[in-house]
């Protein structure tokens, strides 16, 4: 059961930190190359590296190579994901528990 929670956690992960933010924002538009996510960022190229493990591994983001350079896009099954899962644990439970009242 753990392990389903370290998947839940990278995807979270990879919204809360606003470099990432303004990656997702800037991939939006559509797909982008690491050349040109470096141009629009304040960041080097480990930093941008360092940030796109985060958004890749949190399937949000996919990548692709085209020779030397890779190129980023949001994933919409990714996305779909992770839209699913905040809506999922973010909603009640709508059956009573009777054996969790402190009033037995």
């Amino acid at each position: 059961m753990a392990d389903i929670y370290e998947e839940h956690a990278k995807v979270f992960k990879a919204f809360c930190d606003e470099k990432r933010l303004r990656i997702l924002e800037l991939l939006r538009d559509g797909e982008k190359c690491a050349c040109v996510l470096l141009e629009q960022l304040d960041l080097g190229q480990s930093g941008l590296s360092y940030h796109m493990k985060i958004l890749l591994e949190s399937g949000v983001v996919e990548s692709r190579q085209e020779g030397r350079w890779t190129h980023y896009k949001i994933s919409g099954k990714g996305s779909e994901y992770a839209a699913e899962l905040l809506k999922e644990l973010t909603t009640p439970n709508t059956f009573i528990d009777e054996n969790n009242c402190c009033n037995r």
